[in-house]
């Protein structure tokens, strides 16, 4: 079962490489979404999951993964990427900006240690 460990406001962003701008993650889709990050406690796994305002859309579903490079640009502002996108969320305040990342920050730590306390689940490891 997954329980939210922090919400919080914010327009869910993308990178667009050919204009290199901001865009919003769902074309013509401007505002704020309720963004959460839910923490599975049966396998230890977490997803930014966000939901328009305005009318309940999900506009992203994020599994957060070992190793994410997550960077706070600003205080409202933090972005991380993948292998095919660079996401953005631009937040309504400071304070919700620092409850999302201090989650984030706390998600990307289990995923961490866990990699480290349970190695072969999440690396390969050469035989001798």
């Amino acid at each position: 079962m997954a329980q939210s460990i922090c919400q919080a406001r914010a327009s869910v962003m993308v990178y667009d490489d050919t204009s290199k701008k901001w865009v919003p993650i769902k074309p013509g889709q401007q505002g704020f979404s309720r963004i959460n990050i839910y923490h599975n406690t049966a396998n230890n796994t977490f997803r930014v999951v966000g939901v328009k305002l305005q009318d309940q859309q999900v506009v992203i579903n994020y599994s957060i993964v070992k190793g994410l490079k997550y960077n706070q640009a600003t205080p409202t502002f933090h972005q991380w990427r993948d292998a095919r996108q660079v996401y953005g969320l631009n937040f309504a305040s400071k304070e919700e900006a620092t409850t999302f990342s201090n989650a984030m920050l706390f998600a990307l730590n289990v995923l961490n240690e866990l990699a480290c306390i349970t190695p072969h689940l999440y690396c390969r490891c050469s035989s001798l």
